[in-house]
């Protein structure tokens, strides 16, 4: 029977990273770490429905809460975690982290599975990390200096108000108040002013990542998504290594209604690229 352990990753500030470490009964495969899109968690969405198929192919998952996880949280105090007040950086070295709970667990480099804004901090990680084996990519979103405004655009984030609550964030953190929460009209609704200027700067950008990805990706999208901010195609022309793409029909961002089509889809993908057989899973990853 297939054990699943509750874990938690320590981080620099104090706050673990909380997830459940999924382990086949027989031998292991490979690993898998799952990242989870921007204000959700290890358990909605891709994180949770896609674990027991890949279970099934023997391999470890561990699907983890970043620091940006949910919206705002709280744990064992009033101080205030989550989406609205992590930065990218934070984010990053979260998966560095994980990376690392894997590696100490003895597991080999694992395979990458990111949905949205965790598609797009994966190929980031899988850029960093050369023996990464495969990628998956489930509607990461394009990342870079333009992404903000671009899904605003589209209603999300500062909606139509995009030039002026960026010039208030600038304002505020300029003024040494960036940790005071601004409301914004579109999803994700709340974030701080510090925040909010660090994703106009600094998220990684998918597209310039692109040449350093050498590993097989399938890269899926829902077909209701703005090919404006999932660049499937742009993103398999620049990469340097073999894509595969998916575009599930009836499909929206959270692939609600078909996440059956969306696990054989990935499972099926993952089973083709990554052929080694029960006890020859490879070296633990560096």
């Amino acid at each position: 029977m297939a054990q699943l352990e509750l874990v938690a990753v320590p981080t620099p500030t104090g706050q673990p990273l909380d997830g459940l470490l999924y382990q086949p009964s027989g031998e292991v495969r490979g690993a898998v770490m799952l990242f989870h899109g921007n204000a959700m968690n290890f358990y909605v969405g891709a994180s949770r429905f896609l674990p027991p198929s890949l279970l099934d192919l023997g391999f470890t998952c561990l699907a983890y809460n970043r620091r940006a996880h949910g919206t705002l949280a709280t744990r064992n105090s009033r101080a205030p975690e989550g989406n609205a007040i992590a930065t990218v950086a934070q984010s990053i070295e979260d998966n560095e982290l994980a990376r690392n709970f894997l590696h100490d667990r003895g597991l080999p480099a694992p395979a990458l599975i990111g949905h949205s804004n965790g598609g797009m901090l994966a190929v980031r990680h899988a850029a960093d990390h050369p023996d990464t084996p495969a990628l998956v990519l489930l509607s990461a979103h394009r990342g870079g200096k333009s992404m903000i405004e671009r899904g605003s655009r589209t209603g999300l984030l500062a909606g139509d108000r995009f030039d002026e609550l960026s010039a208030e964030a600038r304002r505020l953190v300029a003024a040494g108040r960036g940790d005071e929460l601004m409301l914004f009209p579109g999803w994700w609704h709340v974030m701080t002013a510090r925040v909010f200027c660090d994703q106009l700067d600094n998220l990684p950008d998918i597209i310039e990542l692109a040449p350093r990805i050498r590993c097989p990706v399938l890269y899926l999208l829902g077909s209701q998504e703005p090919a404006e901010l999932y660049p499937l195609q742009e993103f398999a022309q620049r990469c340097a290594g073999p894509v595969d793409t998916a575009v599930i029909a009836d499909c929206d961002h959270f692939y609600n209604g078909v996440d059956t089509q969306v696990t054989a889809t990935v499972t099926e993908w993952l089973d083709s690229v990554m052929p080694a057989r029960p006890g020859r899973a490879g070296p633990p990853c560096r």
